[in-house]
C-alpha cells in the first residue's frame, strides 16, 4: 500500500507492521534491514512499529542482539503493543496458554527489551495511529489481537493480522487456527471484521495468506465470499482492472 508521500508514511513517519521470530523463525538472518534501506528507510527513520499481537512470528523484528544485549531495532520508534497481550504473555503471570511452547522466550528477547528501553506504548480499546490509520481490538486469536483499519477518502482497507490464516475462513468464518486462545471470541471477531469489510467494500489484507494476495468480500447468507482479488505487488493491477 502506498500513499502519495510514501509507503505507510506520514511526513517523516515510517510505520513497520510485520515482524517474525521464534520457532521456526529462530536465529534467522534475513536482509530485512537491507530491504528497508533500498526503500529509502533507515532504522532511525522509523517512528512507529505496530505489533497486531505478541505471537513469536509478529514480534521478532522488534529487537536485535547488540554486544550481547537485546535492544530495539528501531531506536526512535514508539512500539504499539496491545496491553492485554503484554499481560497475557508476561511469564511472571504464569497463565495457561494454548500456544505457550511456540512463544517460549519471545517475551524476554522481543518484547520486554522494548518496554525496558522506554520505547513502548501499551494500548487497549483502540488507538488512532494518525488521521487515517487506527488499531482496533479483534481478540480471540490472542487476548490483545488487533487489526489495522485504513480510511482515506472513499478508500477502506483492513490489515487483518492473524484474523485469517486461509481464504477458506472467509467462506467458513467459524473455522479457527489451532493457535487461537479463545475459540468463540476468535469466531466473533472474524465475523465482525469481515462484515465491516463487506459493508464498506474494504480491501482485506491478511498476514498469513500465501503470496501477495488481498481481496474484497461480500456477505453470503451466514458466511462470506471473495468477490475480487487484488495483487499487492508494486506495478500489478488488481483483477478486473484495465
Amino acid at each position: 500500500m502506498r500513499r502519495p508521500h510514501g509507503p505507510l508514511q506520514d511526513g517523516l513517519r515510517h510505520t513497520v507492521a510485520r515482524e517474525e521470530k521464534g520457532p521456526p523463525f529462530h536465529q534467522q538472518n534475513s536482509d530485512f534491514l537491507g530491504a528497508l534501506a533500498r526503500a529509502g528507510v533507515a532504522p532511525e527513520d522509523v517512528d512507529i512499529v505496530v505489533n497486531t499481537h505478541l505471537h513469536a512470528d509478529h514480534v521478532g523484528w522488534n529487537t536485535r542482539l547488540t554486544q550481547g544485549e537485546w535492544v530495539p531495532t528501531f531506536p526512535n520508534a514508539t512500539y504499539l503493543l496491545p496491553e492485554p497481550d503484554h499481560h497475557f504473555w508476561n511469564p511472571a503471570h504464569d497463565l495457561a496458554r494454548r500456544s505457550g511452547a511456540a512463544n517460549q522466550n519471545v517475551f524476554e528477547d522481543s518484547v520486554e527489551p522494548v518496554v525496558r528501553a522506554g520505547r513502548s506504548l501499551l494500548w487497549r480499546d483502540g488507538y488512532d495511529i494518525d488521521a487515517h490509520l487506527r488499531l482496533e481490538p479483534a481478540p480471540g486469536h490472542t487476548p490483545g489481537s488487533a487489526v489495522v483499519v485504513l480510511e482515506s477518502g472513499t478508500d477502506r482497507a483492513v490489515f487483518a493480522g492473524d484474523l485469517l490464516h486461509s481464504p477458506a475462513q472467509v467462506v467458513e468464518p467459524d473455522c479457527n487456527s489451532c493457535f487461537c486462545e479463545d475459540q468463540e471470541q476468535a469466531r466473533a471477531s472474524r465475523r465482525r471484521v469481515l462484515q465491516w469489510a463487506a459493508d464498506h467494500t474494504a480491501l482485506v489484507l491478511p498476514a498469513h495468506v500465501r503470496g501477495s494476495a488481498a481481496f474484497e468480500v461480500a456477505s453470503r447468507g451466514s458466511a462470506f465470499a471473495i468477490t475480487r482479488w487484488a495483487d499487492r505487488r508494486p506495478g500489478c493491477r488488481a483483477q478486473g482492472e484495465e
